[in-house]
């Protein structure tokens, strides 16, 4: 799963509000809305955010392995399954 909490933390540091993301930057309350409930936003709002905040993406977001992840295949999966075909 992916979190955005390290955003919030990073604002708050930077002392960046979500009034200002809106009014100064240009950010639409929907793309705010989605960060808050972790939700997909794009790799290219990831990045304006970096730059506002002059950060990394590490400083935006995070990932944390949760039980949906093991509902994609492992290189393990795929390996043994060309195994078991020869």
């Amino acid at each position: 799963m992916i979190t955005y909490e390290p955003l919030w933390k990073t604002m708050k540091e930077k002392k960046v509000s979500q009034y200002r993301l809106i009014t100064k930057y240009g950010f639409s309350s929907g793309q705010i809305n989605r960060l808050k409930k972790n939700q997909y936003v794009s790799t290219h709002t990831i990045g304006v955010l970096c730059t506002i905040l002059k950060c990394s993406v590490e400083d935006v977001m995070e990932f944390r392995m949760d039980n949906s992840e093991y509902a994609f295949p492992t290189p393990e999966m795929y390996d043994s399954h060309i195994n078991s075909t020869l």
